[in-house]
């Protein structure tokens, strides 16, 4: 977005809000076979990603930022990459259909997103940035210092699709190099959280695989027994606002990704996935 953190972010009218409800009723008019699969041939891997720039966060309206790291050697994870650009361009849409959001399009109509650095000024224009497999992310001092000057000036991050202990505490070493255990507890985020109900209305927190573990073997914890919970997690600032968000055991870009890809997998994952994410756009905009 083209506006600086620490301004107010007028996207979605409350009223207007309450007024959808019903995440039924909603997700229903985006359910359909034909619609998932115009969107999944129209946003392919094909498209080439745009590296955060003034001129590219100019247009007041939201865009999907993502952000790029390196990996470490005793990582866990595929690289900042996985699930782009569909992920990020689905997930845009789908805000655009189900809220009032202004969502930046270009000429063709397709959403505007972008790539940066935790070491990039353009990061303080982005209220809301997504990392996927933070298993294998490698920050150094100065991206460890970017980090937490995001987060304290009001920035949200969050971090998706890690499995297993493993997993977990290569992330946590690297968070911690930002965000000290001591100033900056981890916290399980209860279901009767706002960031649960802020459009749709969250039950459970869902465990999506990825499609093609899924398809191979019709179960869900990509780690059997060491992943077999779902988490959502949270670091929260002194007000109590989450400023880093992460979802263990659970891959909700692959329910933005492949949503085109499967019916079953869009009627299974994609719908919840589209209810927890639209949720976590509007609460990162907002608070």
């Amino acid at each position: 977005m083209g506006t600086r953190l620490g301004t107010s972010f007028p996207l979605v009218r409350r009223r207007t809000l309450g007024r959808l409800a019903s995440v039924g009723a909603i997700l229903a008019l985006v359910a359909s076979e034909g619609m998932a699969q115009r969107r999944g041939g129209l946003y392919g891997r094909q498209a080439m990603g745009t590296w955060a720039s003034p001129e590219s966060l100019d247009s007041g309206a939201f865009q999907f930022c993502r952000l790029v790291f390196r990996q470490s050697a005793n990582g866990d994870g595929d690289g900042w990459g996985v699930d782009f650009p569909r992920a990020d361009e689905n997930l845009s849409v789908r805000l655009s259909e189900l809220t009032k959001a202004p969502v930046s399009m270009d000429e063709s109509g397709r959403p505007n997103h972008v790539l940066l650095r935790l070491t990039q000024p353009e990061l303080f224009r982005c209220p809301f940035v997504m990392m996927t497999e933070p298993g294998g992310a490698y920050f150094d001092d100065q991206e460890a210092a970017g980090l937490r000057d995001y987060v304290r000036k009001g920035g949200f991050l969050w971090a998706d699709d890690f499995w297993g202990e493993y997993a977990w505490q290569a992330w946590e070493s690297q968070l911690r190099k930002a965000l000290p255990s001591g100033a900056y507890p981890i916290v399980d985020l209860s279901l009767d959280h706002q960031l649960f109900h802020m459009l749709m209305r969250v039950s459970e927190v869902p465990q999506i695989p990825s499609i093609g573990f899924w398809r191979g073997t019709g179960r869900t914890s990509e780690r059997g027994p060491d992943s077999a919970v779902p988490h959502v997690r949270g670091i929260l600032d002194e007000r109590g606002r989450i400023v880093v968000l992460m979802t263990h055991n659970t891959d909700f870009g692959d329910s933005f990704e492949e949503e085109g890809s499967s019916r079953a997998f869009f009627e299974r994952f994609s719908i919840p996935g589209y209810g927890f994410g639209v949720n976590v756009l509007l609460y990162s905009m907002t608070h």
